[in-house]
């Protein structure tokens, strides 16, 4: 793996900027993270990303589903039931995401 410099990479080919595209708004990687358990219903991620909008929820499954980030099942049965799960690629957020968790961990919360 080379060096990163992210000064040398331009907008068009910077990793960041792209990672940051695909994983937009502040939902993005909660909805990720609550996946990273396993397959999860739309009611189920809606009950535990408290106070996200269904609207907010089925535009970034969308954009996850379209970026193969995310697969979406339909069962056919009665009611419909749709289960959205990380693909491979998103797995690979796994560590992502832990670094983003460890990194934030260690810095001091300001007092009140």
């Amino acid at each position: 793996m080379r060096p990163v410099k992210f000064a040398e990479c331009s907008i068009d080919d910077c990793g960041i900027v792209r990672f940051l595209s695909l994983l937009d708004g502040p939902w993005a990687t909660l909805i990720v993270r609550e996946l990273l358990t396993g397959p999860r219903r739309f009611g189920e991620l809606i009950k535990a990303l408290d106070g996200i909008s269904a609207h907010t929820l089925t535009n970034r499954l969308r954009g996850f589903e379209t970026h193969g980030i995310v697969t979406r099942t339909v069962y056919s049965e009665i009611p419909p039931r749709v289960v959205y799960e990380l693909t491979d690629i998103g797995q690979q957020l796994r560590p992502v995401l832990a670094a983003m968790n460890d990194w934030a961990l260690t810095v001091p919360v300001p007092a009140s």
